[in-house]
């Protein structure tokens, strides 16, 4: 990973923090898929329970209908939707983590063989598409926790959908930014203020924001997306299975036996 000088919850511009993550995942792409893609490979993962779109169904039936994925990252969920009948487009604002996705979906695949789902480099806050082009918008971690105005990446998931059409997030747990990133009995005694809205922010050796992931409550999650005019009809907290003895940074077995790490919420438009 890239070096870090200093690290902490504080206040930074939006336009520091907003622009951060582009180059953050650019500069780590390589080195978060060798930890992490043997993980989320193969399968749509909402978060690192390991909850499955094949356990869940948030997106419902999803073959023939056209489905887009924001912040993508490597767009392994969108790869496996596509294998169930799917017409799925994947965006993120790292080109990195795109193309390291494909490098390594195309190393599974026959020489020449293309890509089964068309990659477009964007800020979820400003997508490229029409009004009204997909049935179904998702995303799983991305986007969402990596900017400082959340609610316009809901108000472009609204505005690409159809009528009837479904929006679908996982986040952080917001219950999760109260305490340690600890994934130990250590990390369960809260440290912060659950309302403390101020972003984890990493800084360089000049001083300049490299990374910043924003924490919102639960109830902010919801007034966002009900001021994006759609309406929430779900909200799942994946509980952590005893198969999963993985560590994820702050998510591990031992801590998920008592807080929830991952919240997904479903919303549709009407």
């Amino acid at each position: 990973m890239s070096p870090v000088r200093d690290y902490g919850y504080r206040d930074v511009p939006d336009d520091e923090g907003g622009a951060a993550s582009r180059g953050w995942w650019d500069t780590n792409a390589g080195e978060y898929l060798d930890d992490h893609d043997a993980f989320l490979a193969g399968e749509l993962h909402w978060g690192p329970e390991g909850l499955t779109e094949s356990e869940a169904g948030l997106l419902g039936d999803v073959a023939g209908r056209d489905v887009l994925e924001i912040g993508a990252g490597a767009a392994q969920c969108s790869r496996w939707l596509a294998g169930r009948g799917a017409r799925v487009l994947a965006t993120d604002v790292s080109w990195s983590m795109l193309h390291e996705g494909r490098e390594r979906a195309a190393s599974g695949r026959p020489d020449g063989a293309p890509d089964v789902v068309p990659l477009v480099q964007a800020d979820a806050r400003r997508l490229p598409f029409a009004d009204a082009s997909f049935d179904v918008v998702f995303t799983s971690f991305g986007a969402i926790p990596f900017v400082p105005d959340a609610a316009r990446v809901h108000t472009e998931a609204a505005r690409v959908l159809r009528p009837g059409g479904r929006w679908v997030l996982s986040v952080t747990h917001p219950l999760r930014w109260a305490f340690p990133d600890d994934p130990t009995a250590h990390g369960l005694t809260a440290t912060r203020s659950y309302f403390d809205r101020r972003p984890y922010v990493e800084t360089d050796d000049a001083g300049r924001v490299a990374y910043a992931e924003y924490h919102r409550t639960v109830g902010d999650h919801v007034r966002e997306i009900a001021s994006a005019g759609l309406r929430l009809v779900d909200l799942v907290e994946p509980e952590w299975p005893a198969w999963n003895t993985q560590t994820w940074g702050g998510w591990g077995p031992e801590r998920g036996h008592y807080l929830p790490g991952t919240a997904i919420f479903v919303a549709d438009k009407t």
